[in-house]
């Protein structure tokens, strides 16, 4: 039997408990995998490889010299999450995301929340994501962040922990979506006798949601990509071609008398919402990086003058910043006069003197990070660097203090993932997907992202993580 010397190794693990039993929420999966064989389990991995290849379920790291598309490992065995613990991760994302936007919309016209001195001016004035064209902006509908990714992670006391929080262009929703294609069909007696909530109209509530940004009775949507040799091209075609959208680059729009066009065979083609998967400062050349290729000229002024919606909204990406994060509970507070449902992890400003002080002095025990670096990138795990990594970080940090911010490390949770023929516990985090349009909505799964060398905490798919499918029950 591929579970029976389940170890769980000192770590909070989502199936067993540290006395050795199973978990109510997987039980059945327990009863279910004691009885399948390890030849059984190996070709429901290989099928899922072979699924995954099929749908085109790849991505490219812009480091491999190689440049061959990856597939992002899809594990056989799905991650289960009871409604009970989804129902508080749910409110406190909602809470989340309503303070944020409200933080978005305060920092880019009356700015009280830096004249009350809750959030240090300078941090969010000087920021480099901090767009200065977007001063005096309200987007359409008072919306800026209208698809969000939060990353959180679960630590050795059960509770769950906000990461990150992703307001530009997160990414991965559609592994979410196919994964559950493939691995309801592993189990299918399984998934049904459990009561799995389904995924699978995300794209429409994506679609309602940007037709909700524009007054037009049908709003023509596009879809703005990078292109083909983008990470996330699967996803952005796939996404385009499940909301029946346009899946353009920027070539294919001009924009005329501050109106934006699509061009086609048959001629002009008015666009009235773009779904842009391109970072803030590339999206219009006039307005922002004038070196961007990848962007629209004028589309900038055509979304002033209130002619175009845009999900998300130029200007979000101050919010994801790592430095900031550390005072969205303070923020959530300010606006909602709530305390946080959800955690941050506690962060120290390299910034402020008494916290760089203590990071410097403890960096060996601590997960250094660049605050504008993202996919596991300028980090630092300081107990699982050397002497000399320790020494370069605390000379980076000096240089730079504002730079950087450092968290204790975390246990993240384990969870059952088939390792070669045993079913062995790896590290995982969590990236619900949130949708802002005319109510802030859940999805009711996410990408689980697994870190798959053995006791390795870095889940990122850029770095050799993971995935799975999450299954989140009705009860």
């Amino acid at each position: 039997m591929p579970i029976e010397e389940y170890k769980v190794d000192g770590f909070f693990d989502e199936m067993m408990e540290a006395e050795g039993g199973c978990r109510s929420h997987y039980k059945q999966f327990d009863n279910l995998i004691k009885k399948t064989s390890k030849k059984k389990l190996g070709q429901l991995q290989f099928s899922a490889d072979k699924a995954q290849m099929a749908m085109g379920m790849t991505f490219n790291v812009y480091h491999d010299n190689q440049g061959i598309e990856k597939i992002l490992h899809l594990d056989i065995i799905p991650r289960i999450i009871p409604n009970a613990e989804w129902t508080i991760l749910e409110a406190g994302l909602k809470q989340r995301i309503h303070a944020l936007n409200l933080f978005l919309q305060d920092i880019y016209n009356d700015q009280k929340i830096l004249k009350d001195k809750v959030v240090p001016k300078d941090l969010i004035l000087n920021s480099k994501d901090y767009l200065k064209p977007c001063i005096g902006l309200t987007p359409p509908k008072g919306i800026w962040c209208h698809i969000t990714g939060t990353d959180l992670v679960k630590d050795k006391d059960g509770k769950y922990y906000i990461l990150e929080d992703n307001l530009r262009c997160p990414s991965g929703v559609s592994y979410m979506l196919e994964s559950r294609e493939i691995i309801k069909r592993a189990y299918p007696k399984l998934f049904n006798d459990l009561g799995v909530r389904p995924v699978s109209d995300y794209p429409t509530k994506l679609l309602n949601m940007l037709q909700f940004l524009s007054d037009k009775p049908k709003p023509k949507i596009g879809v703005l990509t990078p292109g083909i040799h983008n990470s996330a091209y699967f996803e952005h075609s796939y996404l385009a071609q499940q909301m029946g959208a346009e899946l353009v680059v920027g070539y294919d729009l001009i924009v005329q008398k501050k109106h934006v066009y699509m061009q086609t065979t048959h001629g002009l083609e008015v666009i009235d919402v773009l779904y842009r998967r391109l970072d803030d400062t590339f999206i219009d050349p006039l307005a922002f990086n004038p070196h961007s290729l990848l962007g629209v000229p004028g589309l900038y002024e055509a979304y002033k003058a209130g002619n175009i919606a845009m999900a998300n909204a130029p200007g979000t990406g101050v919010a994801d910043d790592k430095a900031v994060y550390a005072y969205v509970p303070r923020i959530i507070k300010y606006y909602l006069d709530e305390e946080p449902i959800l955690n941050n992890v506690p962060t120290y400003l390299c910034r402020e003197e008494d916290d760089r002080k203590y990071v410097l002095e403890n960096i060996d025990q601590l997960v250094v990070k660049e605050t504008n670096a993202a996919g596991g990138y300028g980090m630092l795990i300081g107990p699982k660097a050397d002497k000399a990594e320790h020494e370069k970080f605390r000379t980076l940090i000096k240089s730079n203090p504002t730079n950087y911010i450092a968290q204790p490390t975390l246990s993240l949770s384990t969870v059952p993932t088939l390792i070669d023929d045993k079913i062995e516990p790896r590290h995982v985090d969590l990236r619900p997907y949130i949708l802002y349009g005319e109510n802030i909505e859940v999805i009711p799964g996410a990408l689980t992202r697994v870190a798959l060398t053995k006791g390795s905490l870095v889940v990122n798919s850029s770095q050799g993580g993971g995935s799975k499918d999450t299954w989140v029950l009705y009860k």
